[in-house]
């Protein structure tokens, strides 16, 4: 998507920290983190959203998974949150689906 900005991001368009990418989705630190470790995946492929995920497309979001749990090893995360917001009034700002990966610090429950 031409104004999108994870479609930037993932093309190179825009400077980011990466720490990963293939050819199914980017990986990079979160601008604005909110705990220690804060990354974001996400697909190369434009979707818009966890509601925008088809039979087509679905295959993506697994490969994303088998990411986080490869990069939390990695990066010596032993417990992490993994968050994706879908639409505005559950906080989501880009139309891009994405997964924040939180870990470094205590979680509360609920959310928000």
């Amino acid at each position: 998507m031409q104004d999108c900005l994870f479609c930037k991001i993932a093309a190179g368009e825009i400077p980011s920290k990466k720490v990963y990418e293939d050819d199914l989705c980017y990986a990079f630190f979160d601008i604005d983190p909110q705990a220690p470790t804060h990354f974001l995946v996400i697909p190369k492929q434009h979707i818009a959203s966890v509601s925008a995920v088809t039979a087509e497309n679905q295959s993506v979001v697994g490969h994303i998974f088998g990411v986080i749990a490869k990069l939390s090893q990695e990066l010596g995360m032993e417990s992490y949150r993994v968050v994706s917001n879908i639409g505005e009034q559950a906080g989501q700002s880009v139309f891009h689906l994405h997964f924040h990966v939180l870990s470094g610090r205590d979680m509360t429950w609920p959310p928000g």
